[in-house]
């Protein structure tokens, strides 16, 4: 199994169960692992063997930017669940959405969660 990765994608959006976020909103990131098969997309030099990287950038976005939710646990589903219906050779994904400036007292560099999905395999 091969791992594609973007890390830390940063986005500006009014996530958030408090008024405040939804009014001032705040910054995320957003880190993708992709778990697939490479071997082809390498062996041949075919980026239609492999995955796009902006066209996962741009869905990202427009996810995190998009629809308010109140909780990045959500919003991290909606992500997950777009790359998986995008591209069938992606096998599973691991979506980490943080919250780096989130309102709550106390001294944190982020906090946020972390999410894996898979591919469920019809022969199973």
């Amino acid at each position: 199994m091969d791992t594609i990765f973007m890390k830390e994608m940063s986005f500006y959006a009014f996530h958030g169960v408090y008024p405040e976020e939804n009014r001032l909103g705040q910054r995320f990131l957003v880190s993708l692992e992709l778990d697939c098969d490479l071997r082809k997309a390498g062996a041949g030099d075919d980026l239609s063997l492999s995955v796009d990287y902006a066209e996962v950038y741009n869905m990202t976005s427009e996810i995190v930017q998009g629809k308010h939710k109140k909780l990045i646990e959500a919003v991290a589903e909606d992500v997950a669940n777009a790359i998986l219906g995008k591209y069938p050779h992606v096998f599973g994904i691991k979506v980490k959405v943080e919250k780096p400036e989130a309102p709550i007292p106390g001294s944190f560099s982020s906090v946020g969660v972390v999410i894996k999905r898979s591919r469920i395999q019809e022969n199973q």
